[in-house]
């Protein structure tokens, strides 16, 4: 998507324009569906859960804060949680016992990632384990640094000098 139509739609977001509900779906439902209906594993359950996270999204945007993440991450966690929860609900009213796989951003894309970020994570790979834990958790499950600092609990001050060292050492292995 481009930046330019991101831009538009967080701007119509942040005004409360419908039309920002619509250019949101025309362009994110069916990646988002995806995604839904990889944790639901359930058509109908999807599809009622992808509705729900349009009703969250628009109930919800005036607190999307483009500084804080970016509009995919958002509409992401939104999504996923709302399939998580959907099925937990199913679930339960069936008697079944929840199984959600540990999925999140890294594992649920992996397969759609192209070859440039598989590159990039074999390259974090390699670096210092305490700078690919906030690299993976920062690029690869798309939280901010706020909430990797509470996710990881490491001091946020740490996590960003941990950030600018991890990028650096990065930096060093694609300039060789």
């Amino acid at each position: 998507m481009s930046q330019n139509l991101e831009k538009e739609i967080t701007d119509l977001l942040g005004k409360g324009d419908q039309r920002a509900l619509n250019l949101l779906y025309e362009n994110y439902s069916s990646t988002l569906y995806g995604v839904i209906n990889k944790i639901t594993k359930n058509e109908a359950l999807a599809q009622d859960a992808l509705q729900e996270s349009f009703i969250k999204i628009w109930k919800n945007a005036h607190k999307y804060d483009r500084k804080k993440a970016k509009l995919f991450t958002w509409l992401y966690r939104i999504a996923r949680n709302t399939a998580i929860d959907k099925l937990r609900s199913y679930n339960n009213r069936n008697g079944k016992e929840v199984q959600i796989e540990d999925s999140n951003v890294y594992k649920i894309a992996t397969a759609e990632l192209n070859q440039d970020v598989m590159d990039l994570k074999q390259h974090v790979a390699t670096l210092d384990q305490k700078y690919q834990i906030v690299l993976d958790a920062l690029f690869f499950e798309g939280m901010t640094q706020q909430e990797a600092s509470e996710e990881l609990n490491i001091p946020l001050g740490t996590i960003k000098s941990r950030l600018k060292i991890g990028l650096r050492e990065l930096k060093k292995v694609y300039d060789d």
